[in-house]
């Protein structure tokens, strides 16, 4: 082999750019057969053989994944990280956390630097509907897996909850205390799990045959102010609903707060389920009902099929199921509920 022989060299000869001609000597299946052919004649004719000690320091893995979820303020995600980083040090890997804090912009920023890096993987609970960086990411093959969320368009591998199911179970649970106006406080259409639990709720109200009025539909952004916003729109409006379905957890807070600014009692003057079984919901005073699903097992279940993917194999998406753990918040029956405005 000639030592002045370089990758530059083997690329002009061959009329391709560097990165094709080191991806064909790297023995990469993302080229032509055309351009395989002439790199490869190109590198017999001049002698240029690959530094095998260079190509096995590109290829070492960093035992580093990437997680990045939607806001660590929020104890489900916090859940959710807690099961996968658990779940990657019992196979010998670190996890590298990032926080989206429910913008893609951010979402960009972090997954820009998973690629600079080099971690081996990367769980994403995806903001917005799949642009920017998180299509750079899986054009660039690295092994990805979401959580909780999905994108339409991609061919990723995901691990959820069955938000159907957790939608009929608060659903069913409210109209067997006699509610046929329930509230509802939504996330936001761009995220996949918004659009999911409306769709599930407007198919609830039709089965159940409750009231339509689109006045009780209020969306929010899984953040604790847009639950009191929403909350008070509800409670301030010609006709107030009787129950509140919150579908996640800080949104509920925020709708609590709201609730109890007004002088109303849970559980007494109005209903409340919530989404997401956080730990201390169930020590307040009343204790909130909640349709629960287990985060930390959404977390580890996300790893275990990304190191599945690292390792070569290929993972199929997974559905977790919901369960209603129902509390004092939702035992009022529809006809003492009482409808009260802020003074």
């Amino acid at each position: 082999m000639d030592a002045t022989v370089t990758l530059k060299d083997v690329a002009a000869r061959a009329g391709v750019s560097v990165g094709t001609a080191s991806r064909v000597l790297s023995g990469s299946p993302a080229t032509s057969a055309a351009a395989r052919e002439r790199v490869q004649a190109a590198a017999a004719e001049l002698g240029y053989r690959l530094d095998a000690r260079a190509r096995a320091l590109r290829s070492a893995r960093s035992h580093a994944v990437g997680l990045l979820v939607s806001d660590v303020r929020n104890p489900f995600f916090a859940d959710i990280a807690h099961g996968a980083e658990q779940t990657a040090l019992a196979s010998s890997y670190v996890t590298l956390l990032a926080n989206a804090n429910e913008d893609t912009a951010q979402q960009d920023t972090y997954l820009d630097a998973f690629l600079t890096q080099r971690v081996d993987g990367v769980i994403i609970a995806p903001q917005g509907e799949g642009c920017g960086n998180l299509r750079t990411l899986e054009q660039a093959r690295m092994p990805l897996v979401f959580v909780d969320r999905t994108v339409e368009g991609f061919d990723v591998p995901s691990v959820t909850a069955d938000n159907a199911q957790g939608i009929d179970l608060a659903v069913a649970h409210l109209v067997a205390q006699g509610h046929t106006r329930i509230g509802y406080i939504g996330g936001p259409p761009s995220v996949s799990t918004g659009r999911a639990r409306l769709s599930a709720f407007l198919n609830a109200i039709a089965r159940y045959d409750l009231d339509d009025d689109p006045e009780l539909i209020v969306g929010g952004d899984f953040r604790r102010a847009s639950g009191g916003a929403a909350g008070a729109k509800l409670l301030s409006s010609r006709r107030p609903p009787t129950a509140l379905l919150a579908v996640d957890s800080l949104m509920a807070v925020g709708a609590l707060t709201e609730v109890r600014r007004r002088g109303l009692r849970i559980g007494h003057d109005l209903a409340l389920v919530a989404f997401d079984d956080i730990e201390w919901f169930g020590e307040l005073d009343p204790p909130l009902t909640v349709v629960a699903h287990d985060a930390r097992a959404l977390g580890a279940t996300a790893m275990r099929l990304l190191l599945d993917v690292i390792n070569g194999g290929t993972a199929e998406s997974v559905v977790l199921p919901m369960r209603l753990i129902p509390r004092q918040s939702s035992t009022v029956r529809a006809k003492t509920a009482v409808a009260h405005t802020a003074t």
